[in-house]
């Protein structure tokens, strides 16, 4: 059986990689790509793409909007770019609300959703690099994470296992395992193993009582 997959991502967002063949890359046209990755029985159900204003919306309209459209899928795959985030109310981007209605439990008809499981994928800048998300330590061999520039909700939900395995490198604490109920991949290491990384955030997520998860929009 095919894996439901729903796609959050900032679509105008520029400051990406340019991929093959394609002068002026933006983040839809990674979702495109992230289509042609995916099995043949997998189904996507994109998020964002007409820039519609949250600012005037009811939040009774915005679930209106998402409900139907999140309320099947098992997996959100979140797209991580540099510009995604803007100076605008959290509240009045899509990614939030997204993210907030992938980890919610949802009722129609009868039925009860559940929590979906959540990957990020990391988009290389404009530049191929991952800097703005995470840096590699060669001593302590790991990454320090620049979560403070995500969304509140995508930030409250790494680093949120309620019981943590770690251990010292030169006075630095190092996690290990899966520490964040968002598992995170750089897109290269992504692409060489897509079905890896999706049964990694959705065993993550048979285990969410493990995390502190947070659902609410700032």
């Amino acid at each position: 059986m095919g894996k439901k997959i729903f796609v959050s991502y900032k679509y105008s967002d520029g400051s990406v990689q340019n991929l093959p063949g394609n002068y002026f890359t933006t983040v839809r046209h990674y979702v495109d790509e992230l289509q042609s990755h995916l099995k043949a029985e997998d189904h996507i159900n994109k998020g964002e793409n007409d820039g519609e204003s949250l600012a005037t919306l009811a939040d009774t309209s915005i679930s209106s909007k998402l409900g139907d459209k999140i309320y099947d899928s098992t997996i959100t795959i979140v797209l991580i770019s540099k510009g995604m985030k803007d100076a605008t109310p959290e509240r009045d981007q899509w990614i939030p609300w997204e993210i907030s209605y992938s980890l919610r439990e949802q009722s129609r008809a009868g039925r009860i959703s559940k929590t979906n499981a959540i990957l990020a994928v990391i988009l290389p800048d404009s530049y191929g690099s991952y800097d703005y998300f995470y840096t590699h330590d060669s001593i302590c061999n790991c990454y320090n994470y620049n979560t403070a520039n995500l969304f509140s909700i995508i930030n409250g939900n790494m680093f949120n296992k309620k019981e943590n395995t770690t251990y010292d490198c030169y006075g630095k604490t190092v996690y290990k395992g899966n520490f964040s109920f968002i598992h995170s991949v750089k897109w290269t290491d992504f692409l060489g193993n897509v079905d890896r990384n999706l049964d990694i955030a959705l065993e993550i997520c048979s285990n969410k009582a493990q995390y502190n998860l947070k659902k609410t929009i700032d």
